[in-house]
């Protein structure tokens, strides 16, 4: 966790997304792009990630199956699975259930 003061004098604490958070962050940007995908650089965008960790983690997510890579209009793009649509729907149905439990994921 990180410390930081407010303009307003206060201090907040900014929590780290575990990894499982990241990856489901990844698939829910690629699933709201729907069939055209996203290219890498506006996938580092949307999810705040830097290049080298996007490249490693879409290459566990494409292992996986839950992503593919494809070319379109000249570019390698991104796009969700039926696999990895299933894994994010179920994802977030047990980050729904424990959180009603006051558990963080």
């Amino acid at each position: 966790m990180v410390r930081t003061t407010c303009r307003d004098g206060g201090t907040t604490e900014l929590k780290y997304r575990t990894n499982m958070q990241i990856m489901a962050q990844v698939l829910d940007k690629m699933q709201d792009a729907g069939t055209q995908g996203l290219i890498i650089s506006r996938l580092t965008q949307k999810a705040n990630l830097s290049h080298d960790r996007l490249i490693s983690l879409t290459s566990n997510l494409i292992g996986s199956g839950l992503i593919t890579k494809i070319e379109y209009d000249g570019r390698n793009c991104y796009v969700i699975t039926e696999k990895g649509i299933m894994f994010l729907s179920e994802y977030q149905k047990f980050y729904d259930f424990a959180n009603s439990f006051g558990l963080e994921l």
